[in-house]
């Protein structure tokens, strides 16, 4: 039998909005996408659990995001491929926060290379993190939030190359993201009699750290090739880290409590 939902039909726009009292996970949080998410979450009520595979980086955003805002911040060293790290991460947020209602899986790698010369160990790292990553941490999130009985929300950073081919070099990338796709909709089956929320947002190319350095690692052969696919955009103009962490703010909220297994296009046009 599936859960109940609550009906928050009548509730006011502020409450709908409103992580008050609500505790957060994000991977990757350090920097970029995931630094973004943590800070709208924080600004929106939420007690912020940073995991990052850099522990110094971590703890240095949690430190600005209890400066910025009246809510408590711990940044821990996550590795998202291995289980017992995720593992460790989950038990410091419920010992610390009390309990688990939002998991942002969001750690990711893209390194660029051609598929005739991928060696396996590229392909598997990939993986990983990218897929694997996002397994260990819905079924941890998963067993705090129904060991808890309080449900809750997972949110899978997907990618727009999780509905399409995209520069090449990415086929590991493009291959772990359409696999997140689909468990984010298996998830949402199995975990939606738990309570729990599953939803994947797709992002366009975003200038982060990370995204910067693998173009310069990587350039095209081609000048302005690579460029020229990152920034398809309807808009006029780039997306930032706040577009992304704005969506998932709203997918965290009460505001799209209908809403799981769905995968949102944050793309500035880019897929159609």
């Amino acid at each position: 039998m599936t859960a109940a939902f609550a009906d928050v039909s009548a509730a006011p726009l502020a409450e709908l909005l409103s992580l008050t009292g609500r505790k957060a996970v994000v991977t990757g949080g350090a920097q970029g996408l995931g630094k973004a998410i943590a800070l709208r979450l924080a600004e929106a009520g939420a007690d912020v659990l940073i995991g990052d595979i850099n522990a110094e980086r971590a703890q240095a955003a949690a430190d600005e995001i209890s400066e910025r805002f009246p809510v408590r911040a711990l940044g821990v060293a996550m590795d998202v491929s291995g289980s017992e790290s995720v593992c460790a991460a989950a038990s410091a947020a419920a010992t610390e926060f009390g309990g688990i209602d939002i998991w942002v899986n969001n750690a990711g790698v893209f390194p660029s290379v051609p598929v005739l010369e991928t060696p396996d160990d590229t392909w598997e790292q990939v993986f990983a993190v990218n897929t694997r990553g996002v397994f260990n941490g819905s079924r941890e999130a998963a067993r705090h939030m129904a060991g808890a009985n309080r449900g809750g929300v997972i949110i899978n950073i997907v990618s727009t190359a999780g509905f399409s081919g995209t520069a090449p070099g990415l086929c590991a990338y493009v291959g772990s993201k359409h696999a997140v796709r689909g468990m984010t909709k298996q998830m949402a089956l199995e975990f939606a009699p738990l309570g729990i929320r599953v939803l994947g947002v797709a992002p366009t190319f975003v200038p982060t750290e990370g995204n910067m350095a693998a173009a310069a690692a990587h350039p095209p052969s081609e000048p302005g090739a690579a460029m020229a696919v990152m920034t398809n955009s309807l808009i006029g103009r780039m997306a930032t880290p706040d577009d992304i962490a704005r969506v998932v703010l709203f997918c965290s909220s009460d505001l799209s409590t209908i809403m799981t297994g769905s995968t949102l296009l944050a793309d500035a046009g880019q897929t159609i």
